[in-house]
């Protein structure tokens, strides 16, 4: 039985060494699956499943071949004669993670999404509110069954505890630096009166006069000084001219 066997496997081996004729079928999860393109990576020959997932396509032995469906995982099969049953070649295919979503998880407990268990939680109440929102309800009919199947007592506690988080006062900003402290900080008595010749008597107003131009504001949001310096000239000379 093994040396027919072997012999068979080199047979075939022999037959696929040549490009030849390579007949197979695409299936998935037992299903036929049609209008899928079968390509041969080497030749760039091109073919498409049949209604009944069949194919027929020209390869040989260490050929590529790709098979690219929609709806399912890109597949690729090197050919070799261990590939093949009865000289057909059977191809499985796996849904795309996107095609998944309709299967129905019937012990919702147990689901394990994360170790985070109040993240976990969330996301099996979305599930079943989503689940049960898009089910078909038969108006006028009492079934006995809660609306949305959620744990309402829970999520309620949810509800309160952000409307109490809402409440709460927001925390105070930093403090605005004001643009005669930014001055103070950076240029000292001095500075009025030998670099800008204003009288000690009238620095007070001459600040003021400078913190009515808006300017002032966006210097001390910079807290760029040689920006500052070059304002107080500009502001000085404006100022002695009043």
């Amino acid at each position: 039985m093994k040396i027919k066997l072997l012999s068979y496997l080199l047979l075939l081996s022999f037959q696929l060494g040549f490009s030849q004729n390579i007949e197979g079928r695409v299936m998935c999860n037992g299903y036929i699956i049609p209008n899928v393109e079968v390509i041969n990576s080497f030749t760039k020959k091109l073919t498409t499943t049949d209604a009944e997932g069949n194919f027929s396509i020209d390869a040989k032995t260490n050929d590529l071949l790709v098979f690219v469906s929609k709806e399912h995982q890109l597949k690729k099969l090197t050919i070799n004669p261990l590939l093949f049953i009865n000289n057909e070649l059977i191809v499985e295919l796996t849904l795309n993670a996107e095609e998944l979503n309709e299967v129905v998880v019937t012990n919702m407990p147990s689901i394990k999404l994360s170790k985070d268990a109040k993240w976990e939680q969330n996301k099996i109440d979305q599930y079943t509110l989503e689940k049960t929102t898009v089910a078909l309800k038969v108006q006028g009919v009492y079934t006995g069954e809660l609306v949305n199947g959620a744990d309402f007592i829970r999520i309620g506690g949810m509800l309160v505890s952000l409307f109490i988080k809402e409440k709460e006062p927001a925390k105070k900003e930093a403090a605005e630096v004001l643009f005669k402290d930014f001055v103070k900080s950076h240029c000292d008595q001095s500075y009025f009166e030998k670099t800008l010749d204003i009288k000690p008597e009238k620095i007070g107003l001459f600040m003021e006069f400078c913190d009515t131009d808006p300017r002032s504001k966006s210097i001390t949001t910079s807290k760029n000084v040689l920006t500052l310096m070059d304002f107080l000239f500009e502001k000085n000379t404006a100022f002695k001219k009043l």
